[in-house]
């Protein structure tokens, strides 16, 4: 995932990159204004974290000429202009989420993944390998054969398909169940439902990877037959 940070401070710049790059992002950084516009203009991103209180071209003003030229990228204003005014202006120039500073890096991290799942929508029902999954249904089988999924583990492969082909990391999955209270876990909860998981796709020709220091990734099954990968 390719994406621009727009921000003038150095340090905070500096930290956020560290930060989004070990969760698997691709980060290029603009300094100023200008050439944000620039590299927004001239280059293909997955999305963008935009100041908008950047120096020789402020950020609106970047943000409304990239909207002007029809570039549907999603945006995440990330600025410390935190009045009812300022929120407005942005996201009538084009803002697809607004956060102030003050702010923690699980949010942030958070807003970037929901703005990026609203761009693919996973269908109400599709087929991977041999896995059907019928969100809508709210219902899973494997070689027609159903899943019996607790609540977690449903948000759980939910997460995994509609992030599919990127890390999903544990703080998102921890988010992700704060949908359900249903079920309460210890430390180590998100590695046994990995681990449940794992189990229970077996024969559908998809896995569940470890990606050390990051998190998971669902992918196609490379070794068919093969044993499951420890969790």
């Amino acid at each position: 995932m390719n994406l621009l940070l727009a921000e003038d401070d150095a340090i905070l710049a500096d930290a956020l990159t560290v930060q989004l790059r070990r969760s698997g992002f691709e980060v290029e950084h603009a300094p100023n204004g200008a050439v944000a516009e620039y590299l927004l203009l001239k280059n293909s991103y997955d999305i963008a974290i935009l100041d908008l209180g950047l120096p020789m071209v402020d950020g609106l003003t970047v943000l409304k000429r990239l909207r002007a030229a029809r570039r549907g990228l999603p945006v995440l204003v990330l600025t410390a202009l935190d009045s009812l005014d300022d929120r407005v202006s942005g996201l009538n120039a084009g803002a697809d989420d607004y956060l102030t500073k003050p702010f923690d890096f699980p949010e942030l991290q958070a807003r970037l993944h929901a703005l990026l799942r609203r761009g693919r929508p996973l269908a109400a029902g599709q087929d991977l390998a041999q896995l059907n999954f019928d969100r809508a249904a709210r219902r899973a089988s494997v070689q027609g054969e159903t899943l019996e999924l607790s609540p977690r583990e449903w948000l759980l492969l939910d997460l995994l398909l509609q992030e599919r082909d990127r890390v999903v990391t544990k703080e998102q999955i921890v988010a992700a169940w704060a949908q359900d209270r249903g079920e309460n876990g210890g430390g180590n909860s998100v590695e046994v439902y990995i681990h449940r998981l794992r189990r229970k796709l077996e024969g559908s020709g998809l896995q569940i990877r470890t990606v050390r220091g990051l998190g998971y990734l669902l992918e196609a099954d490379s070794s068919a037959g093969g044993a499951p990968a420890a969790p």
